[in-house]
């Protein structure tokens, strides 16, 4: 018997903890469950886990109770070579509480672009095969649903355990889901965002959307961003661009608007590449002060241009919460307290402006970037 089975057969109790019988998902249902293709965390959390796992991440290192001999191994798939510094910064968030807890590890890197979708694939089979080489492995899918199958094909692997960072949303239809998922809710920060733009800016605004890869992601991050904002404040939504994620996505079509929609005074970007571009194509067209702004995840870059007051707004992550409750993942998986964790964890999103002063803005990074070190990454 394989130690995935030997676990779902001792562990029923706290199915949501290991990931390993999808086919007893959901543990509640929310409305409009049905309609939905995925999962909400509330959904397959056992309650008062992911407050837990919080707490613990945001306190004092406790040491790993039984000492490891060898160094632990641990495979990352992920598009760390795209301009955001998220995948960086969850990176040594990790490998620095991993240290604390006096856990000996060695990591393989498995780079891309978020539009790379084959070399992902290609990467995920690579390490499918060599399943004998890792104890972990991280995967941060390009896209969710179309890294589905490479999904399921490493969590059916029972050589590793499988962790999914940067998505929040177990999908239904994965058949062998992952041990657990990590991310910071894109729907939260949508409604963040709605609340802090709607307070600001009022009502009636006319805005354009830079939309990401259609998707998950994106219909949160700008698909809920639209409906709130059009239902509780009358925002007009003149365009929306698909920018694909990178920097020259989000300077084209920022170009675009700027040309054919002049009524246009607020542009929603999905994440730092995109808003990068944007800025970049503002600046050249010298409407720097007539456009407002935003980015999406509180990045080194996105808070360096908020200080200089060339964005306007960011919905930021407390960006080393994933990477260091990965790491007390790694720890809880090691010393056999799967049960303790949450299927999904959450970490933390608070509004970064234009309207904080320097100090308050370093005092929200200090906090987010405990590990990983303020300001942007030299990379």
């Amino acid at each position: 018997m394989n130690m995935k089975t030997l676990l779902c057969g001792i562990a029923m109790a706290a199915i949501a903890s290991t990931g390993c019988l999808a086919q007893s998902l959901p543990l509640k249902e929310l409305p409009g469950s049905a309609e939905r293709d995925h999962w909400l965390p509330e959904e397959v959390n056992a309650d008062g886990l992911v407050d837990e796992i919080q707490r613990v991440v945001g306190s004092e290192a406790v040491k790993i109770s039984t000492p490891v001999e060898k160094p632990v191994q641990i495979a990352l798939i992920y598009p760390s070579a795209d301009v955001s510094d998220f995948w960086a910064r969850a990176f040594l968030a990790m490998t620095k509480r991993l240290d604390q807890l006096s856990i000996p590890y060695e990591t393989t890197e498995f780079a891309s672009r978020q539009v790379e979708h084959e070399l992902q694939s290609t990467y995920a089979t690579q390490v499918d095969q060599d399943s004998d080489l890792y104890d972990f492995v991280i995967f941060g899918p390009s896209e969710l649903a179309t890294q589905a199958d490479n999904i399921d094909k490493l969590a059916k692997n029972d050589g590793f355990k499988t962790f999914v960072w940067a998505f929040h949303t177990p999908l239904k239809d994965i058949e062998t889901q992952p041990d657990n998922w990590f991310d910071f809710s894109s729907s939260f920060g949508a409604a963040k965002m709605c609340d802090f733009m709607l307070e600001k800016y009022g009502n009636d605004i006319p805005y354009a959307l830079i939309r990401g890869i259609p998707g998950i992601t994106d219909n949160q991050r700008s698909g809920e961003f639209a409906d709130c904002v059009k239902e509780r404040g009358n925002w007009n939504m003149v365009y929306e661009h698909y920018g694909e994620y990178t920097r020259e996505g989000g300077f084209d079509g920022t170009n675009r608007i700027l040309q054919a929609y002049p009524e246009v005074t607020l542009i929603h970007n999905a994440n730092t590449a995109m808003a990068m571009g944007g800025m970049e194509a503002i600046s050249a067209a010298g409407k720097h002060g007539d456009i407002i702004s935003t980015g999406w995840g509180g990045t080194g870059l996105e808070l360096e241009a908020i200080r200089r007051k060339e964005l306007d707004v960011t919905p930021m992550r407390m960006g080393d919460d994933v990477g260091a409750a990965t790491a007390e993942v790694i720890k809880y998986h090691l010393e056999g307290r799967e049960a303790e964790l949450p299927f999904v964890f959450l970490g933390r999103i608070l509004i970064a402006h234009d309207g904080m002063s320097v100090e308050e803005i370093d005092a929200l990074e200090q906090e987010a970037f405990r590990f990983s070190g303020v300001g942007a990454l030299n990379r």
